[in-house]
């Protein structure tokens, strides 16, 4: 097993899909979930707040781009992200398209 990656990631939603995105939430595929596993990814945590999404994952796996990759060739991971993204949009000055931005780590304590 590799270093323990953690990631803290921010996103706008929209606000006429956030009970859709909520819904969603409360009621996750299981092929999904199974797969976020599969790819090293676990204490996923997402939080709601004033129109922001924030999600907080750790990554424990020693090939961060090729995990991604198997995720992203998922079908049913493809057809979640169908669902989820339409309810999710940038951050004022992020590119259109960009979704879950990376933020920096200020602090941390085990």
């Amino acid at each position: 097993m590799g270093k323990i990656r953690r990631f803290g990631c921010v996103v706008q939603v929209r606000p006429e899909k956030l009970d859709y995105y909520k819904a969603l939430h409360a009621n996750p595929w299981p092929e999904v979930n199974a797969m976020i596993k599969a790819c090293n990814l676990r204490n996923f945590s997402i939080y709601y707040k004033n129109g922001l999404l924030f999600s907080y994952l750790e990554y424990s796996g020693d090939n961060y781009p090729a995990d991604q990759a198997k995720m992203a060739a998922h079908l049913q991971t493809q057809e979640w992200w169908q669902q989820t993204g339409p309810c999710q949009k940038p951050l004022d000055g992020e590119p259109e398209g960009t979704l879950w931005v990376e933020m920096e780590e200020i602090y941390h304590l085990d």
